[in-house]
């Protein structure tokens, strides 16, 4: 039997990245909020957030090939970096507002690493040094360095061209733009400084096990204790579930209309993990390469040197698995228990029209310890297995949803799906989801806030936080200049001008 219920003005189900983000955003806007945050792990960020288990660390759409698609007249389409970069341009301006009043410390959770795009092949090489010619031509990516000679190559990255004997065309670019993120730091800093400010409360080891929407638009949200079984009772005036792919299910549970039709579909990870210190030291970039042809854009290799708890780690990959659980630490049943009759033709026809993507996952599975080797060894040529381990990373639940075309589709980004009246949202799937948890929760506030959001109090919170917030920074160079010099000096990382000056 429920205690009695506990009024909040919010409660945020989750305690990963973007519970954090919104968590700090909205203390800032108004202090006066009280916020109720509900974990059913016993740790922060135990999930998604996790570095170990979060593919994306630092996405600005500076070495990602499949943002950036060739156009039918052989143009390069950069639209979708262009929109990763200023949303992880905005982090950066929201890490620095915190870093300035003394409530995060850089050099826990942000470096500075090359980014890197690496290909094989003559017809590779072109699309590379199109892709290069158009980046390094706009503000955002100006400066980033394009090589097809070996030795320049393995000046930037040695391990990819170590012992590497053949007679290949090889091409690289390279931005010194980029940068590592230890997300789990970060989303434990964000909730340690939340902790501090008073009417804000964190119940880890709690599951939200229910939600109701009341008469008077308020939402009864009951909580379990997973230890005890005991269950408690809150009234909250918003709700945000920010479960990763635990937000599916208790979307369903809201019965808000907006969820009507919403599937998921759970893709589990694999990293090798590289167990030789020695060569750790030897690779100081994130590089991606280029998914194989009829491929989902999750399948892009990269060899992704992390800072991980401030130890160095080397990790290649992903390979995709197959599982029917929804969170890494969730259940079997969390696949079968979703399925509804509002979203089961969508599921369906998703299924039926991705066939490309089971038989992928297929393949996936099926793979042998040499096989994943192999497929490391086209990065990196002196790989041996003794040197690597295979590490279990993060579950995705990938969005599955209707369209009036259609009848319905997968997505591979992440979507905000929110009750008309604003009073719940939820944040659904999966890429480039952490790096752009700043720029969701700028669009959330404005969405579910609506009139408080207009007012100029919140208007000059949310600038204060994100200078650039209801600007398109892409448009303006010389505030492109500005920001990013600003924060990077703020953050530790290198300088800007370090760039403009390789050019």
């Amino acid at each position: 039997m429920p205690s009695p219920s506990t009024e909040t003005d919010v409660a945020l189900i989750g305690c990963g990245i973007m519970s954090a983000t919104l968590g700090v955003m909205l203390k800032e806007l108004d202090p006066g909020l009280n916020l109720h945050v509900f974990e059913r792990l016993e740790a922060i960020a135990g999930e998604s957030s996790d570095a170990w288990n979060n593919a994306g660390t630092g996405h600005a759409g500076l070495c990602e090939l499949n943002y950036t698609p060739e156009r039918a007249d052989g143009s390069i389409d950069l639209a979708k970096a262009v929109k990763v970069d200023e949303e992880f341009e905005q982090s950066k301006q929201f890490w620095t507002w915190l870093v300035l009043q003394g409530r995060l410390d850089p050099g826990q959770f942000i470096h500075s690493l090359p980014h890197m795009s690496f290909v094989e092949g003559a017809e590779n090489r072109d699309f590379l040094g199109k892709r290069h010619a158009a980046m390094d031509a706009h503000p955002l990516f100006h400066g980033m360095e394009f090589t097809t000679e070996r030795s320049v190559i393995a000046q930037w990255a040695p391990l990819l061209m170590k012992e590497r004997h053949d007679d290949g065309i090889w091409s690289a670019t390279r931005s010194m733009l980029g940068t590592d993120v230890d997300y789990g730091a970060l989303t434990r800093l964000l909730f340690n400084d939340l902790e501090r400010q008073p009417g804000v409360a964190l119940h880890l080891g709690h599951e939200v096990a229910d939600l109701e929407r009341l008469d008077d638009g308020r939402w009864r949200v009951e909580v379990k204790e997973m230890k005890s079984g005991a269950r408690r009772v809150f009234l909250a005036g918003f709700v945000f579930i920010g479960a990763g792919g635990g937000a599916l299910p208790l979307l369903e549970k809201s019965k808000i209309p907006e969820a009507a039709g919403y599937g998921g579909f759970p893709v589990s990870g694999e990293w090798l993990r590289c167990l030789n210190p020695a060569v750790i030291k030897q690779h100081h970039a994130k590089v991606y390469g280029k998914a194989k042809s009829g491929s989902p854009p999750m399948s892009v290799p990269h060899l992704d040197r992390r800072s991980i708890g401030r130890e160095p780690a080397l990790l290649f990959g992903p390979f995709a698995g197959f599982s029917t659980k929804f969170l890494k630490h969730g259940s079997w049943l969390d696949l079968p228990s979703s399925l509804e009759w509002s979203n089961l033709v969508p599921m369906v026809e998703a299924g039926w029209k991705n066939l490309d993507l089971t038989k992928y996952l297929i393949e996936q599975v099926r793979l042998k310890p040499e096989e994943r080797l192999e497929e490391l060894k086209a990065f990196m040529p002196s790989a041996v297995m003794k040197d690597w381990e295979l590490a279990i990373a993060g579950q995705r639940v990938q969005v599955i949803k209707k369209d009036p075309k259609e009848g319905g589709i997968l997505e591979f980004g992440t979507e905000l799906v929110a009750a008309a009246d604003g009073s719940l949202a939820a944040l659904l799937g999966a890429s480039p989801g952490a790096s752009t948890a700043v720029s969701i929760m700028l669009g959330l506030v404005p969405r579910c806030f609506k009139e408080r959001a207009a007012s100029p109090a919140w208007q000059d919170g949310l600038r204060r936080m994100v200078p650039t917030f209801g600007t398109h920074l892409a448009a303006d160079a010389d505030l492109i200049r500005h920001v990013r010099g600003r924060s990077h000096k703020t953050l530790g990382l290198m300088p800007p001008v370090h760039q403009a000056e390789r050019v």
